[in-house]
C-alpha cells in the first residue's frame, strides 16, 4: 500500500474493500450524467475523500443484515450530501485549501459552485426515488435540512462571538454528526434490522460523529476561523477549553461504543468499533 495514499485517507489500510466497492459505485452514479456539463466538477468534487460515511453505512447494514446493491447506492447519496456541504461551507468559510488541492470555488468559481450543489441535491433525490424507501427519503431530507441550520447557527455565533460549549455541541451535531447519523441508520434500516438495532447503530453514528468533528477541531485549532476559537478566546485559561474539549472527545467515543452493544458480534461490528480508534487525540 502507497505511503502517501495511507496518509491521505488513513482508512484506506483497514476498509479499502469498501472504499474500492464505494469508488466504483460512485462512478456508475456519474456514469448516468455523463453528457451533463456537471460532469467534471463532479468528478472533481469527489477526489480524495476518506469515503467514512459511505463506509458507516456499508457496515451498519452488514453488522445486522446483510449488503447489497441498495447499499452501494445509499452509500453514494450520503457520500453525495457530504460533497454538496462541502462545496457551500469552503465558500462560507473562505478555504484556500481541500484535500491537498484548490478548493471548489476556487477551482470552478462561485457560481458554478452553488449551482453544482443544487444539481447535486437533485442527483440525491433520484437516489431516493430509486431506492422507494420513505424512510430513507425522510432521513436523507432531514439531514439536509439540520446540516443547513447548524452552518445558519454557526454563523450567527461568529457574528456576535457569543458563544458555550453547548452551542458548540449544537453546531457539530448539526453540521457533523447528522451526516453520521443517517450514514449508520440507513444501513440499519436497508440491512433490515430490528427498531432496537436501528436506533442502537443511530446512537452509534450520532456519537462517532460528534467525536469526529471534536478531533478534527483539536487537530486544527490554530485555524482562527473556527468556533471552537471563540471558546478559547472567551477562556481566561486555554488550557481549560482543551481539557474540556479532551474530556468531552472520550465520552462521545465510549456513547458511540456502548451503541453496539445491542448489535451481534461480527466482523462488520468490530470494524465499526475500530472506526472508533480514528477519533483518539493525543495532545
Amino acid at each position: 500500500m502507497d505511503r502517501k495514499n495511507l496518509e491521505i485517507n488513513p482508512l484506506l489500510e483497514t476498509y479499502g474493500k469498501y472504499i474500492d466497492k464505494i469508488n466504483l459505485s460512485l462512478d456508475r452514479e456519474l456514469d448516468l450524467y455523463s453528457e451533463s456539463e456537471f460532469i467534471e466538477p463532479l468528478k472533481y468534487s469527489l477526489e480524495g475523500g476518506k469515503r467514512i460515511r459511505p463506509i458507516i453505512l456499508m457496515l451498519a447494514a452488514e453488522s445486522i443484515g446483510k449488503s447489497d446493491e441498495n447499499t452501494l447506492v445509499a452509500s453514494c447519496a450520503v457520500e453525495f450530501l457530504h460533497m454538496e456541504s462541502i462545496i457551500h461551507d469552503d465558500i462560507i468559510d473562505n478555504e484556500t485549501s481541500r484535500r491537498q488541492k484548490d478548493p471548489f470555488h476556487i477551482k470552478y468559481g462561485y457560481n458554478t459552485s452553488v449551482l453544482t450543489g443544487d444539481f447535486v441535491l437533485g442527483l440525491i433525490l433520484g437516489i431516493s426515488a430509486r431506492l422507494d424507501n420513505p424512510r430513507i427519503t425522510k432521513e436523507l431530507s432531514s439531514t439536509a435540512m439540520l446540516m443547513s441550520e447548524g452552518e445558519m447557527i454557526e454563523n450567527l455565533l461568529e457574528a456576535s462571538e457569543d458563544v458555550t460549549f453547548d452551542d458548540y455541541l449544537k453546531v457539530i451535531e448539526y453540521k457533523t454528526a447528522v451526516a453520521f447519523q443517517a450514514a449508520s441508520r440507513i444501513g440499519a434500516i436497508i440491512g433490515k434490522g430490528t427498531e432496537e438495532e436501528i436506533e442502537a447503530l443511530t446512537e452509534y453514528g450520532r456519537n462517532i460523529g460528534i467525536a469526529y468533528q471534536i478531533r478534527d477541531d483539536l487537530l486544527d485549532w490554530k485555524n482562527e476561523d473556527k468556533l471552537f476559537n471563540l471558546l478559547i478566546k472567551k477562556s481566561s485559561d486555554p488550557r481549560d477549553v482543551f481539557d474540556k474539549m479532551e474530556e468531552l472527545l472520550k465520552f462521545y467515543s465510549e456513547k458511540a461504543r456502548k451503541g453496539l452493544r445491542k448489535i451481534p458480534d461480527n466482523e462488520a461490528k468490530l470494524n465499526l468499533d475500530n472506526l472508533i480508534k480514528f477519533t483518539t487525540f493525543k495532545a
